[in-house]
């Protein structure tokens, strides 16, 4: 069947699934947090992805130095550990939608990042658009009802989502360099497998977290493991491959309206005039950083 499609048509393709497939993330956990651990619940998630991406991990021919398993190491810390860590804790308390849209701010935080430690350059669309991710996020944060808006709402509810895409940038920012030595899945293979044996041990030793999930709870973690986070990832490297940066973090953005939809849809989440804004803005952020400037590659 692959083959009555052309290269191009493959990368549309495989760009929308990845936008589709992470878009459900937020949907499926947002349900498991309430009665699963956030922090085993996301070791059993990245111990799966990391076994689903095993199969397609492959490591350059470079010699890795000490430093660059330190430096791959820190990415586990950053994007596997930590980032995950906020995420699914931070989901207990937001809405799957406003996680969804959230997301987007991954993209606001690595080019920014870059720009201020990578010494990337961003001409005037580039920081106009990354403005409006900006806005967009203020926007779903807050529903511009600054009069009974307070630190303490932002943290209960979405502070702990935006500092996950935080770690997450930095993750994508550190993977540039070891990219050199790794192919990409290869570095989200073994960066999963650490982050998932270290949020376990921690699940289990320092938290002393009741290790028991319910049958009916099995399906929806696979699913979390390997579609959610392994296949996106992989559908997102192949969207790149055939179709180009530009093109797949354009689709590829579209996620947070797959994950608003998919929330309205099946967890019954009423879908504010504000967060429809905030998308329409964000996606529009998105889409002038890939069109007027190089993007740092979302990875997961």
């Amino acid at each position: 069947m692959l083959k009555k499609f052309n290269q191009a048509q493959l990368g549309y393709l495989f760009a929308i699934l990845a936008a589709v497939m992470f878009g459900s993330v937020s949907v499926i956990a947002k349900p498991l947090v309430s009665s699963i651990d956030p922090i085993f619940l996301a070791s059993l998630i990245y111990i799966i992805s990391a076994v689903t991406l095993s199969p397609f991990a492959r490591k350059k021919k470079k010699n890795i130095t000490k430093k660059d398993l330190s430096l791959i190491f820190l990415i586990a810390v950053c994007g596997a550990v930590i980032a995950p860590s906020l995420y699914f804790v931070g989901l207990t308390q937001a809405s799957a939608s406003d996680a969804a849209l959230i997301a987007n701010g991954e993209v606001f935080f690595s080019v920014l990042l870059a720009v201020i430690f990578f010494k990337e350059r961003l001409k005037l669309f580039g920081w106009v658009a990354i403005f409006l991710v900006l806005v967009g996020m203020v926007i779903i944060t807050t529903n511009l009802n600054f009069s009974t808006f307070s630190l303490q709402q932002l943290h209960f509810k979405d502070f702990l989502l935006i500092l996950s895409m935080l770690f997450w940038a930095l993750d994508n920012n550190f993977s540039r360099y070891i990219s050199q030595k790794m192919d990409i899945a290869g570095i989200a293979q073994v960066k999963s497998a650490i982050g998932g044996i270290i949020l376990f041990v921690m699940a289990l030793l320092i938290f002393r977290i009741d290790i028991h999930i319910e049958t009916d709870q099995v399906l929806p973690i696979f699913i979390l493991g390997t579609i959610g986070f392994a296949a996106s990832l992989y559908f997102f490297l192949q969207g790149l491959k055939r179709i180009g940066t530009v093109r797949t973090i354009t689709i590829f953005s579209m996620s947070s309206l797959f994950g608003l939809i998919s929330a309205s849809l099946f967890l019954s989440e009423q879908i504010s005039l504000y967060q429809v804004i905030a998308a329409a803005i964000m996606i529009l952020g998105i889409y002038l950083v890939s069109r007027k400037e190089n993007v740092i590659i979302p990875n997961r």
